[in-house]
């Protein structure tokens, strides 16, 4: 009989207190600040050093020459692992994260994002 009269204060206590959960499709996300969510690419910015490719554990991004001393990204988000080091390592920060994490897809060709189109 006392194992009870020992879990009732703490009952009492969660049952007015806040959830530790949220309601998230409803409410939306709770997204911290530096969430590590799809990673983008700046054409403007990169001088194609290729460090972001060498320095990926996935080989989820491909750095291709244009004219003109430009160059093309491709993104693959299906081999992603969103570690940030491809950020972390771009000298001229040509690539940087956004808190967009929502990127489920029913197809692998969605998933896969060339900048310049």
């Amino acid at each position: 009989m006392s194992r009870p009269a020992k879990i009732m204060p703490l009952t009492m206590k969660l049952l007015v207190s806040k959830p530790a959960t949220v309601a998230y499709p409803v409410g939306g996300p709770g997204v911290f600040p530096k969430i590590r969510g799809r990673i983008v690419f700046d054409e403007e910015k990169c001088i194609g050093c290729s460090a972001c490719m060498r320095d990926c554990p996935t080989s989820a991004i491909v750095i291709e020459k244009l004219p003109e001393k430009q160059f093309a990204c491709t993104l693959r988000n299906d081999r992603c692992i969103y570690c940030a080091q491809c950020v972390d390592v771009c000298p001229k920060d040509a690539l940087h994260y956004t808190p967009d994490f929502e990127l489920a897809s029913l197809s692998k060709d969605t998933l896969k994002v060339r900048n310049p189109q």
